[in-house]
């Protein structure tokens, strides 16, 4: 395994739990009338209806087309969870410039919004899980912390809030703000150019049928497996590190989203490169990290010592594991 620097248990400041004292209890009830974003719910609702006519072009279609369309998954997926997420949103890892580069590559492929906007949203949901400043707050069900959040106006307490943690960090990135002025054109290339013509170049697939499984399906099945952190691993699971917290240890999670589903986990140890005690087991994305350290593009990747966590189970668990 790869080396590791050792982190404690994490503070607010770390991004850890927000302080339900912090938040007024009544704070949770408040539920001010919500504006639709119709243009969010007219382009999730035809990418949904592309992917389920995707479905029918699956039996015509060359099984390397199936082939592509999964590594591809897996590598626009690496962008949320690898870059975004656990380099730029946590700085559990530090990556030198080629990784950061491919890395925003990855993520445009994956098409969530650029790496200063997921990374922002994500801060705040860690500092504020679970309440109203949280951009997708699972107390409001289902249906808004998958996807309901991106189709109705934030909260304005997500805004207010969040103005008052530091992003300079990513302000000060230049890889972070190439990518942000850049986003449209290589989001096209990234999500639906360059999946589309692979399958078509190199062993002949129609363009149309390349179109819709490699970019159109493998995007919108990406896009779920990424919400699911958000609902079913908010929801439904095990806490075996904390049990006071709605995040959970969710298995259908951690095999869909590439690693992601160690969730209660996570948010008691949110600087953790790893998201899990268990390393890289059905961690894809710890694969990757360690893989970029053998060959000298990651480094300082934080670990939390076996020994915090014990404790913090025994003290703070439900026992399961």
């Amino acid at each position: 395994m790869a080396p590791r620097n050792v982190v404690g248990e994490p503070t607010n400041d770390e991004m850890g739990p927000v302080d339900m004292e912090e938040v007024p209890t009544t704070e949770l009830a408040v539920r001010p009338h919500q504006k639709l974003v119709w243009r969010n719910v007219i382009l999730m609702s035809a990418l949904h209806i592309g992917s389920l006519y995707a479905l029918t072009l699956i039996p015509t279609s060359h099984p390397l087309t199936w082939v592509w369309a999964i590594f591809y998954y897996v590598v626009s997926g690496l962008g949320i969870t690898a870059g975004a997420h656990r380099l730029w949103a946590h700085k559990s890892y530090k990556a030198r410039a080629p990784l950061r580069c491919l890395l925003a590559l990855m993520n445009a492929a994956a098409l969530q919004n650029d790496i200063l906007d997921w990374s922002r949203d994500h801060r705040v949901h860690h500092k504020y899980s679970e309440t109203d400043a949280d951009p997708h707050n699972a107390k409001r069900g289902f249906f808004f912390a998958h996807i309901g959040w991106l189709l109705v106006r934030k909260h304005p307490n997500v805004m207010e809030k969040g103005s008052r943690l530091d992003f300079s960090d990513l302000y000060a990135d230049k890889i972070v703000m190439f990518q942000r002025r850049f986003y449209r054109p290589l989001v096209l290339v990234m999500c639906f150019v360059v999946p589309s013509v692979v399958p078509w170049y190199f062993w002949g697939e129609s363009l149309w049928n390349s179109y819709f499984i490699g970019a159109i399906l493998r995007y919108c099945v990406l896009l779920n497996a990424t919400w699911s952190v958000n609902s079913f691993a908010h929801l439904w699971g095990t806490r075996p590190y904390d049990k006071r917290i709605n995040p959970a240890e969710n298995l259908g999670v951690t095999l869909s989203a590439v690693g992601e589903g160690f969730h209660n986990y996570h948010h008691t140890f949110p600087s953790d490169y790893s998201t899990s005690e268990y390393g890289w087991h059905l961690n894809i994305t710890t694969v990757f990290i360690n893989c970029m350290y053998y060959l000298g593009q990651a480094y300082d990747m934080k670990k939390t010592p076996a020994k915090v966590v014990q404790l913090r189970k025994l003290r703070t668990g439900d026992r399961s594991s």
